[in-house]
């Protein structure tokens, strides 16, 4: 199709300027910098536009000028459709996405399969600076996102010298848990961990993968808790610890029947999340074991969902998580040493947990 001859061209901020009759900086700033031009000549900038079909400023070659991209980029190597599937990653992404709004900035995601090592999205993420959110030491992603010459933020995991960090106390967390059940009376006990590392493992995790897991929150946590119970005489040996590498209530479900049907002695199952927990509480309905009467079963986060259920948890301030970070990154006071926010964690002793059963009551209990 031979193309109109009468067919207008794009108008460009030049064109526009001559247009008004005005200088192209003030067209800029109709856009840029409105507080620099009286209301009237604003709406008579951006009526005039309209009228003539000129976009408005190229955002590509505005970054190009200015060397700032408007928008900081969440790292998450999870697939994208994590983030708004998981409720402690989408309490972050909220609690992030207000401290861009605060700051005028956007918010770009950077997802990144886990068990896969291409690295080109985060090279050409157009971006100010990265939040790097909970990913395991030996991550490639973050690799290439420490070549990067833009400030960083590491929430949760890993800890690197001289970044900035948002997080809590896993250990010390989970610890209160721990001993809120020696408490109770438990010592037969088995657990159910989020991965350990980037090589898929769903079954039982041996005390040296434990103890060598590249993700160091999984890791703290799982530490914290043999601490807790080789101190009343535990063999941490002897403690199952069932590992999924997918974080799904599903998961869950299917880690906790393979613990239950490998050591049905145990009297508590300890969760290191929610969801995870969630999946347990369903293995027992469908086992027919009543919690907290013949299993006690504990998750972490404090999710909405874990409360609905009366699920006794550590609650973790997932959305001042997001907020912080987003702060950090943006403060744009002078640079200085790294900085930390360590945020506080609560106990929250809801209806999943009670002293175990003895065998007789077990046995002639109702």
């Amino acid at each position: 199709m031979v193309r109109s001859m009468n067919a207008r061209r794009p108008a460009t901020l030049a064109s526009l300027a001559a247009e008004l009759g005005v200088s192209r900086t003030t067209v800029s700033n109709a856009y840029n910098r409105p507080d620099q031009l009286s209301p009237e000549l604003r709406k008579r900038v951006l009526d005039t536009a309209r009228r003539l079909g000129y976009p408005g400023p190229d955002p590509v070659a505005r970054s190009l000028r200015t060397r700032k991209a408007g928008a900081v980029g969440l790292l998450l190597t999870e697939n994208l459709s994590y983030a708004f599937r998981d409720p402690a990653a989408l309490g972050f992404l909220e609690g992030l996405s207000l401290a861009c709004e605060d700051a005028g900035s956007g918010l770009l995601l950077v997802p990144a399969n886990p068990e896969r090592e291409e690295v080109a999205s985060v090279h050409r993420a157009g971006v100010d600076g990265f939040v790097v959110y909970s990913v395991p030491d030996d991550d490639p992603h973050l690799a290439a996102v420490m070549e990067r010459p833009v400030p960083v933020v590491v929430c949760d995991q890993p800890s690197i010298d001289n970044l900035d960090r948002v997080g809590i106390d896993d250990a010390h967390a989970i610890k209160l848990m721990a001993e809120h059940l020696i408490e109770l009376g438990h010592r037969k006990i088995g657990v159910l961990c989020m991965r350990l590392a980037r090589a898929r493992n769903d079954g039982p995790a041996s005390t040296q993968r434990q103890e060598n897991a590249s993700f160091h929150v999984q890791r703290r946590r799982l530490a914290a808790l043999a601490e807790a119970f080789r101190e009343v005489g535990v063999d941490w040996e002897q403690v199952p610890v069932i590992e999924r590498f997918d974080h799904t209530v599903s998961s869950g479900e299917s880690a906790a029947s393979q613990l239950l049907e490998s050591t049905p002695e145990v009297t508590a199952i300890i969760c290191t999340s929610d969801i995870l927990a969630l999946g347990a509480l369903n293995a027992a309905r469908n086992r027919g074991s009543r919690v907290p009467e013949d299993l006690t079963v504990t998750g972490f986060d404090g999710i909405v969902d874990a409360e609905r259920a009366g699920l006794t948890t550590v609650r973790q301030p997932v959305l001042e998580k997001g907020r912080a970070a987003g702060r950090l990154l943006l403060d744009t006071g002078e640079p200085g040493r790294p900085r930390e926010v360590r945020l506080e964690t609560q106990l929250v002793t809801g209806s999943t947990a009670a002293p175990p059963r003895s065998i007789e009551e077990r046995w002639f209990g109702p």
